[in-house]
């Protein structure tokens, strides 16, 4: 009877800690991977997202965040890795934690990922009413950025990366 009652709340417990991409708790996948540090022109899509996420933020009564031109170059090399292996991950988020760490500033690094959202109202929707995603966007931050690059099929793939300095 009692693994009965146990059951469920491991397979809860499993399928929120597998699908979370709210923490630091996200296996790397290659540690050894290198970040290549471009900057990007700014797409409307990304300022888009950037404003309806703080205009959550503001309506919350928490702060807006400053964007910033390196965590949006950390982000656009996560994106950019997506689109070249065909998914959505979070492979090598220690090595992007640890390089905003140190040339950043940051104490805390957070990320959300997305792929095929076709609008940014679209993407932050969905973001917003995924608990794990929504604890990111909630968080105790003091910026963020994104990047959002389309494959060659014309589907969008999202990094957006969140930092406390």
């Amino acid at each position: 009877m009692k693994l009965l009652i146990k059951l469920p709340l491991l397979v809860l417990f499993a399928v929120l800690t597998i699908t979370s991409c709210s923490t630091d708790s996200i296996d790397d996948k290659a540690d050894t991977i290198e970040l290549s540090l471009i900057t990007q022109e700014t797409k409307t899509i990304e300022l888009e997202i950037l404003k309806r996420i703080n205009d959550y933020r503001l309506s919350l009564e928490l702060t807006a965040l400053d964007d910033m031109s390196l965590v949006k170059s950390v982000a656009y090399s996560h994106t950019d890795y997506m689109l070249n292996n065909g998914k959505v991950s979070h492979d090598n988020f220690y090595t992007r934690s640890d390089y905003l760490k140190a040339n950043a500033g940051a104490e805390k690094v957070s990320e959300n990922v997305a792929y095929g959202y076709s609008t940014a109202e679209t993407v932050v929707t969905a973001w917003i009413k995924s608990d794990g995603h929504r604890g990111t966007i909630e968080g105790d931050f003091t910026n963020f950025d994104i990047s959002a690059e389309k494959n060659e099929n014309g589907r969008w793939y999202f990094t957006n990366i969140f930092i406390k300095k």
